[in-house]
């Protein structure tokens, strides 16, 4: 047979090519209404997470005094300034232009691949990082509304350049603009959250050497979201540290689950299956 992944001496993602159809046709025919409930949960969620963020939409005062107080704790604890890292970013444009475009496009396509092939491959990997993306978004919604921050982009003053707009790749619109978004939801940075669940996820789901590149998607996502000047690194470590407290909250809450962590490990175990089966 021939396996399905990367070239190379055991790399593949435990299903054969002949096996690949097969699998997602059991899926959508056995599980279609499965399918149905899960998008009706997810559409749902988001409204209700894109309603949730505009409460603070308008509260521009206190946005910008907390990006300025934020930048000054930074700068107390010694962080590296965010404008050095922007620096390349306003100096080339091979870096800024696919940058723009990664931070505009790769939050949601990442995820939804992700996220769709594990529902189809992995469902048991599929259902802890639903549980885990909801905990995270209901947890970072939260810290929107309690602090609201403006980022670095919306700081001239403090040096920052909005690299989307002078690139006419903005996906935002002017910071006037009402009811279209809420621009002062910067901390967490949920792009970084995201991105890092989901590296785990497929490191957890799959057995290749090749999985611990997905990391690349978080440490790439970080430097990007830095250097546009949507995010400071506070917004990056809180998500990190949101999401390390919603796995182990899901831990206390269901004990008996196999968490994203301990899958490989357990996997390894034996009489343990080496593929979780389909449910």
């Amino acid at each position: 047979m021939v396996a399905v992944g990367f070239p190379g001496p055991h790399l593949e993602f435990g299903l054969p090519a002949t096996g690949v159809v097969e699998r997602l046709r059991a899926a959508v025919h056995g599980r279609g209404g499965e399918a149905v409930r899960q998008l009706a949960l997810i559409t749902v969620l988001y409204l209700g997470y894109r309603a949730g963020r505009m409460i603070t939409a308008d509260d521009t005062e206190r946005a910008s005094s907390n990006a300025h107080a934020l930048l000054d704790v930074e700068h107390r604890l010694g962080f590296l300034a965010e404008t050095a890292v922007q620096g390349p970013f306003l100096h080339w444009d091979f870096l800024a232009v696919p940058a723009n475009f990664y931070y505009a496009t790769a939050h949601f396509t990442v995820a939804v691949a992700v996220i769709v092939w594990l529902w189809v491959f992995r469902p048991w990997h599929y259902r802890m990082t639903r549980n885990l993306m909801v905990g995270l978004t209901g947890a970072g919604l939260l810290l929107h509304v309690l602090l609201p921050l403006a980022p670095p982009r919306m700081l001239p003053d403090r040096g920052f350049v909005d690299v989307a707009a002078l690139h006419g790749q903005s996906v935002y619109g002017p910071t006037e603009s009402e009811g279209l978004s809420n621009q002062f939801a910067a901390m967490p940075s949920l792009h970084v959250g995201w991105a890092l669940l989901l590296a785990v996820a497929v490191v957890a789901a799959t057995n290749t050497p090749w999985r611990w590149l997905a990391l690349a998607h978080p440490t790439l996502t970080t430097v990007i979201v830095i250097g546009t000047g949507n995010h400071y690194w506070l917004d990056a470590i809180a998500a990190v540290l949101l999401l390390a407290g919603t796995a182990v909250l899901h831990r206390m809450i269901a004990p008996a689950a196999v968490t994203l962590w301990d899958a490989n490990g357990a996997a390894a175990q034996p009489g343990f299956p080496a593929r979780l089966p389909i449910r």
